[in-house]
């Protein structure tokens, strides 16, 4: 795995409440690289790519004009939070955070800038 990919996902795991995060081939629904524990990440991975391509082809047959910066799943005791990278068509993160311990808005902040410093 590459070094600044395990650095992002690294500095994923850092975040209050992180449970397990990925990079994610959007094309192919695979892992590049993933971190944590107590979700099987290369089935998320894969159904989570199906989630965000749909949203994707939604916003383009609605002519939105527009990029998804994040898409956020509510789940009881988790959240999990796909991003793709703006710097790399065809992949995103893939985090998943426990609800009781985790800030969201902090926890997007971080993924953002993690995003944002992507370098592969």
């Amino acid at each position: 795995m590459n070094i600044a990919i395990n650095k992002c996902l690294d500095t994923l795991m850092q975040i209050n409440g992180a449970q397990a995060v990925a990079l994610v081939d959007f094309e192919s629904g695979m892992l590049l690289g993933d971190a944590g524990s107590g979700v099987d990440m290369e089935l998320a991975a894969a159904g989570n790519t199906e989630v965000l391509r749909a949203k994707m082809k939604t916003a383009e047959a609605l002519n939105l004009n527009d990029n998804i910066e994040d898409v956020l799943i509510t789940l009881g005791r988790a959240y999990h939070v796909l991003r793709p990278v703006s710097a790399k068509k065809g992949l995103f993160f893939y985090v998943v955070l426990d609800r009781q311990k985790a800030n969201l808005a902090l926890a997007r902040r971080i993924v953002l800038d993690v995003e944002s410093s992507l370098a592969l």
